[in-house]
């Protein structure tokens, strides 16, 4: 009996210890993740909620979220572009899923490919993506969309050519791109788009000109609505 207890009292002292600042972040984590799983049971329970959250803007994944007069610019083309029973993509441009879905109704699939799994609140019509691999798909998504959106989340050769695969692989017909002015070259190469004149803004403005670019006549559309 002694010697147990000497031991467990050797092990005892063996086990390593937090310091408070390690501690204090732990306790961060885990009350982000508290909260974060409080919001994602309320939408649960409301589905209406959903059409009124918004994530915060993630730096680290270079989130820019757009100005409301550019978000209504592209539901409008989109809406105008997408039949009924069409299905539209949109590929890392989270911000438009709620305005697009609410335009379209029940009339139009409307998906949001991702990396931030926040959007995961979206249920089905959420698909996680990473721009890194950028052929894993659904294969129902293949070919699949009359119209594809997309906004690459870097402005780096890399990006626009493994997002140009995907995009590739998501198209019917239709597509939208929207990226950084300094990526004109890349996109008019790899997707065979045209530069518009309607040029996309953010609420925090950034210090990169930004363009959009179509394989159809969007400025047209924007022009006659």
């Amino acid at each position: 009996m002694e010697n147990y207890t000497i031991r467990n009292m050797e092990e005892e002292d063996d086990v390593p210890t937090l310091s408070a600042e390690t501690f204090a972040a732990l306790q961060e984590f885990y009350a982000e993740q508290q909260r974060r799983q409080e919001i994602l049971t309320k939408l649960e329970e409301n589905d209406k909620l959903k059409e009124n959250i918004l994530f915060d803007e993630n730096w680290q994944l270079s989130q820019f979220w757009y100005h409301e007069a550019t978000v209504q610019s592209l539901v409008k083309v989109i809406d105008k572009m997408v039949a009924d029973g069409g299905r539209v993509a949109l590929v890392s441009c989270p911000t438009l899923f709620v305005p697009v879905k609410r335009q379209l109704g029940a009339r139009a699939t409307v998906s949001l490919l991702e990396y931030d799994r926040r959007f995961e609140v979206h249920g089905p019509d959420f698909i996680f993506y990473d721009y890194n691999t950028p052929e894993k798909l659904p294969p129902e998504a293949l070919h699949s969309y009359d119209l594809v959106v997309a906004d690459p989340p870097f402005l780096s050769e890399e990006c626009i050519t493994k997002t140009s695969e995907t995009i590739k692989l998501l198209a019917k017909d239709k597509i939208v791109v929207c990226t950084g002015t300094v990526m004109r070259e890349n996109v008019e190469k790899l997707l065979a788009l045209k530069i518009c004149e309607f040029q996309p803004h953010h609420r925090n403005n950034l210090a990169n000109e930004f363009s959009c670019y179509a394989n159809f006549d969007l400025d047209g559309i924007l022009r006659c609505s």
